[in-house]
């Protein structure tokens, strides 16, 4: 369970396997990214993030989370260039740590998207609600909260909008990047009319004091909320083997997406905070739509509506986006053996793997309209977190093990940036709620009995019995010794020439 994946043989495989068309061009990877990125995070939690934690100092929480991200992204575009296959970190993983960690990287990515998406459509179908009765359009309460809460019997709008999406994507994934494109560029000129309209109302003194109660303590519990606002970069590199010339466009779409949404969000936490009192943020009316609530309060109210439009919009990328890595992640992992095979089947006519894209809908849609999901965000963070641990991890170990590779792009300032941005992850994860840290170990649990009882005994690599990366086999009496590495039995076929 401790094999390693060889790179060559990892892209060999999945050449084999069946490859995914590279059908992603650069401003594709963009649009992806900020797809991912612009969501929830920013239309909901940065009212949580600055009324109960960072106050006025909502942009330093921002930056911080900002930058632990951009690191991240850097030790990404490193594995990523080297290895342009689907799968993100859990594929990174296989080549740099072995199979039992790529899949507990694997399975914590499945926690991570899956929830995510369940969260976003709980949001959105509160936004599409709310929208619907400013037009005098009033859902039936039953139909619009999971059961037992305020009397519903299913969120059907959340339901709705993830069976739509997954629809959607099983299309194929150029009519889904469009589509995402179209998604994005409506909720970035509605950012932008946030900006314009509310710029001219800031008051400095609402700045005052610009440090939270809880001093730095409450910065750092800020960018650990906030977190949830940028996580939807990775989601790029999950789309590696679909992309053109990958060596090149991949570093371009992740770090690019990740330094829009970042100035914007600096942008966006001054303003908000200027122009509303940071106690303000977390009371009733501004905690779940803190921006539209900031326009609502200087009057702006057509301003607020068009902005609400904007967070459906906003919302609607980020599960788009999410379900498409959640996908890869499935056909990844399901084509390495450690998943039943049935999720690594690609449909003929739309090269997607279509099977496992209407699973994951199905279930995650049903999360989404029967269960309320108020721990989400910091489950979701905490997962993303530990992944980013590890992929630097990884790129600590690769260029120990094996310098000697080709490295299209190559992280900058090793071992001192992996090394901070794995101590950041850890940090940030500190600061997250014991709930969510226990909630992730009884996950992780569950992914290992899965891992003993199913994956272990199905994996393509422990039955092909691939050599170790730096590909040196010495055969002896019918074994092969691979430097690095135990002794494996390759046992001979029948009738084959002894000579050879």
């Amino acid at each position: 369970m401790f094999r390693r994946r060889e790179i060559n043989a990892l892209v060999r495989s999945a050449q084999d396997a069946g490859s995914l068309r590279r059908v992603l061009k650069p401003l594709d990877l963009v649009m992806l990214g900020i797809g991912g990125i612009i969501g929830t995070g920013i239309f909901v939690l940065s009212g949580v993030a600055a009324g109960l934690h960072a106050g006025n100092a909502l942009p330093l929480s921002f930056i911080i989370a900002g930058v632990v991200c951009l690191f991240a992204a850097l030790c990404y575009a490193e594995f990523s260039t080297m290895i342009p296959v689907a799968g993100s970190a859990y594929t990174y993983c296989y080549t740099a740590l072995g199979e039992i960690w790529a899949w507990i990287i694997g399975w914590d990515l499945i926690l991570e998207y899956g929830l995510a998406v369940s969260a976003v459509a709980i949001g959105w179908s509160g936004y599409c609600a709310a929208l619907l009765r400013s037009a005098g359009i009033l859902l039936p309460a039953p139909f619009t909260h999971p059961f037992g809460v305020e009397g519903g019997i299913v969120n059907l709008p959340a339901v709705l909008i993830v069976l739509a999406l997954t629809l959607l994507l099983v299309q194929g994934t150029k009519r889904s990047a469009g589509t995402n494109a179209v998604i994005v560029s409506i909720k970035l000129a509605v950012i932008l009319l946030f900006i314009v309209l509310s710029i001219g109302f800031v008051d400095p003194g609402n700045w005052v004091p610009f440090m939270p109660p809880a001093g730095w303590f409450g910065v750092f519990s800020g960018a650990a909320i906030v977190f949830f606002a940028f996580i939807g970069f990775d989601a790029v590199v999950t789309a590696a083997e679909e992309i053109e010339n990958p060596q090149k466009n991949l570093p371009i779409g992740l770090i690019g997406s990740l330094v829009v949404c970042i100035v914007l969000y600096i942008v966006i936490g001054v303003i908000l905070t200027g122009v509303v009192p940071f106690a303000r943020l977390a009371g009733p009316d501004a905690i779940n739509a803190p921006i539209a609530f900031a326009l609502n309060s200087v009057g702006i109210t057509w301003g607020a509506a068009v902005l609400s439009v904007g967070a459906i919009c906003g919302m609607t990328s980020v599960m788009l986006v999410m379900l498409f890595g959640q996908s890869r992640i499935f056909f990844a992992m399901a084509r390495d053996g450690l998943l039943p095979s049935f999720f690594s089947e690609l449909n003929p006519v739309t090269h997607t793997p279509s099977k496992v894209i209407l699973f994951i809908g199905a279930v995650t849609g049903c999360i989404a309209g029967f269960f309320p999901l108020e721990t989400v965000a910091e489950l979701v963070n905490m997962g993303t977190l530990v992944a980013f641990a590890i992929v630097a991890f990884g790129v600590l170990l690769l260029r120990a093990r094996q310098p000697e590779l080709s490295r299209p792009f190559r992280c900058p300032y090793v071992p001192v940036l992996p090394l901070v941005c794995i101590g950041a992850c850890a940090f940030l994860i500190l600061h997250l709620g014991s709930l969510a840290h226990l909630m992730f170990l009884i996950w992780l649990c569950i992914g290992l009995a899965v891992y003993f009882l199913y994956g272990i005994r199905n994996s393509v690599n422990r039955k092909t019995s691939e050599c170790r990366p730096n590909g040196s086999v010495r055969f002896t009496s019918g074994a092969a010794v691979t430097a690095g590495g135990p002794e494996r039995v390759v046992r001979p076929v029948t009738g084959a020439d002894p000579g050879k």
